[in-house]
C-alpha cells in the first residue's frame, strides 16, 4: 500500500506538471501577491552580518528564474510577499563597495542601514537587450534582525542588481536574426537569455524571435511576424532528435514571407542546436514540401553585402589610391595625381569609387566608377569625413547608389545616384547623433541598417530607419564608454562586431560586439602607436595603420605582421 500511494503520488505530480512551459522565457512574477521564496531554495547561512547579506543578494539577484527566489530569501517575511522588482537588470562592476551608513545614529541596534556603490555598466532592458550605460550606481538598503536572531533585508530596491561576472555566467547572448527589406539581408539583434537549463535555450530564443526586434533596433528591419503570429506548442526536441517549432497565427502569408520566416527562425536557432528543424504553421509545413530545415539549406540571403574575395582592397598614399593586392595605383585621375585624394571608399560590389579631393582651400566629394573620371558632386566643406556606402539596395539591379559623409563634424550628409546618372544630395536626420557632438569617422554597416561613428573620440552606433521619403538615426549608443577612449577610426569586421582604432598606446586596437557588452583588446606587438586607421571585412585580417606602415592580425592575440605592399602615411580600406 505505502508503495502504490508513493507511486500515486509520483503520477499526480508529473500529471500537474505536464503542461508547465518548461522552456519559456523567465520572467518576474507579477500579481498582487508575489509568493514567498519556495522551500527548495535554502535560507542564508546562518549569523552571517547585514554587510554579508546585502553583497549576497545582489549575487543572488543574477540567477534568472521565476519569482527572483534565490534573492528573495534575504528578505524579511513581509518583503517576500510584497516585493516586485522591476522588469529588466542593472549590470554593475564586478568591485563594488558594502559599508555601513554611519552618517545618522541608529536608535534601533536591530536595523543597520548598508550602502552599496558601484559603477554601473549597462542594463539588461525588458526586450533582453543590453544597454550600455555610464554611471555611479549607490543604493542604501535597510537591513533589521529578525526574530530568529538572523539580519534580513526590510526594503528591498525595485531594481535588480548584478555583476558583470555573474551576468555573464547565468545569461547567453544570441543573435536573432531579423530581414531587412532595403538589402534583401538579414541583420543580427544581439539579445540575451538565461543560459540554463541548456535544454531549454531553442524555446527562449524562439520567444525573443516572436518578441520582435529590440527598441534599438525598430524601423531600421521588418518584424515578419507581428503580433498575431505564436508557437502553438512548447519548442521541443523529438525522439528522433529534431526540434519542433509549431506556429499559429501565419494565416494568409505569402510564399515568399514563409520562406524568409523559415530563415528568421532557422537562423536564429543555429546558435543554440545541431538538430534539425521542423517548421509547422497550424498544423502543416510553413513552407510547402519542405517541412523539415538546416541552416545549410538556406539561401545566401547576405551573400551581396559583403566583398568578394577578388576584390583586395585599395589605400590612400601621399594624394593618390593604390590596391592593396600589389601597391600599384588604380586607374584614373585618383590613382595618377589627378586628384589630391585626401580618403577615400570603394563600393561593396567594388565597381565605383567615391573620394574626398582637396581643391581650391576646401575638401569635396567625387563619385563615379572605379578607374575613370569621378562627377564632382555639389557637396563640399572644411572637412569632409573618409566616405561610406550603402549597400547595393534590393531591387536596384545591382548598382551601388548611395555614399554618406560627414561635413564639417557635425552634418551627416549623403549622395544618390539620380534616374539621369548625376548625383544629388539627399537628407539625412541626425539629429539625435550630432547632438552627441563633434563627428569624426562614420561607417556604414554592410547590410545597411546600422552606422558606426567616432563621435567626441568615443564609439558610437546608432540604427538607419529608412522610409518612402525619409532617412533618419535612432538610438545612438556610446559603447565601451568609460574604457575605450580617443576613438580614431572603426569598421566593421562583421554585421555584429566592430573594430576600433586609438591613439592610446595601451589599447591601440580592440573589437567591440555592436551592443557594447564587453570589448577584447588586440595585441600591441609590433605596433608603433598611435594608430591612426583601421580596416576590417568578413573573412578579411583585420588591417591596422601606424606610424611604420601597415599591419594585418586576423586574431585576437596574434601578433601583427606587416602587409605585402606597406608604407608609410598609407590609410587602408575594405570595400564597403
Amino acid at each position: 500500500m505505502k508503495r502504490l500511494l508513493t507511486l500515486l503520488a509520483v503520477f499526480l505530480l508529473v500529471a500537474g506538471c505536464a503542461n508547465i512551459p518548461l522552456e519559456s522565457q523567465p520572467v518576474v512574477v507579477s500579481g498582487d501577491k508575489p509568493p514567498q521564496a519556495p522551500v527548495d531554495v535554502p535560507e542564508p547561512q546562518a549569523g552571517i552580518d547585514s554587510l554579508t547579506v546585502t553583497r549576497q543578494f545582489i549575487r543572488s539577484s543574477a540567477i534568472p528564474g521565476t519569482g527572483n527566489d534565490n534573492a528573495r530569501v534575504y528578505l524579511d517575511d513581509e518583503a517576500r510577499r510584497t516585493w516586485k522588482p522591476s522588469p529588466g537588470r542593472t549590470i554593475i562592476d564586478d568591485t563594488f563597495g558594502t559599508v555601513y551608513d554611519t552618517s545618522s545614529p541608529q536608535g534601533n541596534p536591530d536595523e543597520q542601514l548598508v550602502n552599496v556603490r558601484g559603477f554601473k555598466l549597462g542594463t539588461l532592458s525588458p526586450d533582453s537587450a543590453f544597454i550600455p550605460l555610464k554611471a555611479e550606481y549607490s543604493q542604501q538598503f535597510k537591513v533589521r534582525k529578525q526574530q530568529n536572531g538572523q539580519w534580513r533585508i526590510v526594503d528591498p530596491p525595485q531594481e535588480l542588481v548584478i555583476t558583470d561576472e555573474d551576468f555573464s555566467v547565468n545569461y547567453f547572448r544570441v543573435p536573432i536574426s531579423f530581414y531587412s527589406p532595403d538589402s534583401g539581408a538579414f541583420v543580427p539583434d544581439l539579445r540575451y537569455v538565461a543560459a540554463k537549463p541548456q535544454s531549454g535555450l531553442p524555446g527562449r530564443v524562439m520567444d525573443l524571435v516572436l518578441q520582435g526586434p529590440s527598441e534599438g533596433l525598430k524601423g531600421a528591419v521588418k518584424d515578419l511576424l507581428g503580433d498575431q503570429v505564436t508557437t502553438e506548442t512548447n519548442v521541443r526536441s523529438t525522439d528522433d532528435g529534431t526540434l519542433d517549432v509549431a506556429l499559429t497565427g501565419v494565416g494568409g502569408a505569402s510564399s515568399a514571407d514563409r520562406s524568409l520566416i523559415a530563415a528568421q527562425i532557422v537562423l536564429s536557432l543555429q546558435t543554440v542546436t545541431l538538430s534539425r528543424i521542423r517548421l509547422l504553421a497550424d498544423g502543416t509545413a510553413l513552407v510547402p514540401d519542405h517541412e523539415y530545415w538546416r541552416a545549410s539549406e538556406l539561401p545566401e540571403y547576405n551573400a551581396d553585402i559583403a566583398p568578394n574575395s577578388g576584390l583586395r582592397g585599395l589605400m590612400t598614399v601621399n594624394g593618390r589610391v593604390r590596391s592593396l593586392g600589389d601597391g600599384a595605383p588604380v586607374g584614373g585621375p585618383a590613382g595618377n595625381g589627378g586628384y589630391k585624394v585626401v580618403s577615400a571608399a570603394q563600393s561593396v560590389d567594388g565597381n565605383r569609387l567615391a573620394v574626398v579631393e582637396e581643391r581650391d582651400g576646401r575638401q569635396w566629394l567625387r563619385v563615379g566608377d572605379l578607374n575613370r573620371d569621378l562627377d564632382s558632386v555639389d557637396l563640399f566643406g572644411g572637412s569632409l569625413s573618409r566616405p561610406t556606402w550603402r549597400p547595393i539596395a534590393r531591387g536596384s539591379g545591382g548598382v551601388s547608389g548611395e555614399v554618406w559623409t560627414v561635413v564639417d563634424h557635425n552634418t551627416v550628409a549623403r549622395v544618390t545616384l539620380a534616374a539621369d546618372g548625376r548625383w544629388v544630395k539627399a537628407g539625412v536626420d541626425a539629429t539625435m547623433l550630432t547632438g552627441l557632438g563633434q563627428i569624426t569617422e562614420l561607417r556604414l554597416s554592410r547590410d545597411g541598417s546600422r552606422l558606426a561613428a567616432v563621435v567626441n573620440g568615443q564609439l558610437v552606433i546608432a540604427s538607419i530607419v529608412r522610409t518612402a521619403d525619409s532617412v533618419a538615426l535612432r538610438a545612438p549608443r556610446s559603447l565601451q564608454e568609460r574604457q575605450l577612449k580617443d576613438v580614431v577610426d572603426v569598421d566593421w569586421a562583421t554585421q555584429d562586431h566592430l573594430i576600433v582604432a586609438t591613439s592610446s598606446s595601451s589599447l591601440p586596437v580592440v573589437k567591440v560586439p555592436l551592443d557594447g557588452q564587453r570589448m577584447d583588446p588586440f595585441s600591441g606587438s609590433n605596433l608603433t602607436p598611435p594608430v591612426h586607421g583601421v580596416t576590417a571585412a568578413p573573412s578579411r585580417p583585420n588591417l591596422v595603420a601606424d606610424a611604420g606602415g601597415l599591419w594585418v592580425a586576423s586574431e585576437l592575440g596574434e601578433v601583427w605582421r606587416p602587409q605585402a605592399h606597406t608604407v608609410t602615411d598609407a590609410d587602408p580600406f575594405y570595400p564597403g
